[in-house]
């Protein structure tokens, strides 16, 4: 299991575990100002470093690829400003018509599809 720490983009949080999860095929688990990824089997274990360039890849995504450090420590993995400014992002917002679920994070650009989406939460 490896917790990555988010108190400098929590703005981003949810985009990012959603991104990361799905390219290190792990289980993500929400914290205050962290997340954590497990793996879906107990006898594998999860690569820092794959982790490491997913959150590397959605930073450079979002255009924050050069303000910010990702370091790993262990099963610990912050992401720390260089500069000491955080991204700063207004929750639920729809720029370049993108959809986010408010409940997990998962971006479509079909209003239609996050609305399916939503009912997924509600079985």
């Amino acid at each position: 299991m490896l917790t990555i720490d988010c108190k400098d983009i929590l703005s981003v949080r949810n985009e990012l575990l959603v991104y990361v999860a799905d390219k290190v095929e792990a289980i993500p688990t929400l914290k205050n100002q962290q997340f954590t990824l497990s793996t879906l089997d107990d006898h594998d274990s999860l690569d820092a470093n794959d982790v490491i360039s997913a959150i590397k890849e959605y930073l450079i995504s979002i255009g924050e690829g050069k303000n910010f450090a990702v370091i790993a420590n262990n099963n610990l993995i912050n992401i720390t400003s260089i500069s000491g400014k955080t991204i700063e992002k207004t929750a639920n917002s729809s720029q370049d018509g993108m959809f986010s679920c408010t409940h997990c994070g998962f971006i479509t650009q079909y209003q239609v599809e996050l609305n399916v989406h939503m009912k997924i939460h509600y079985l």
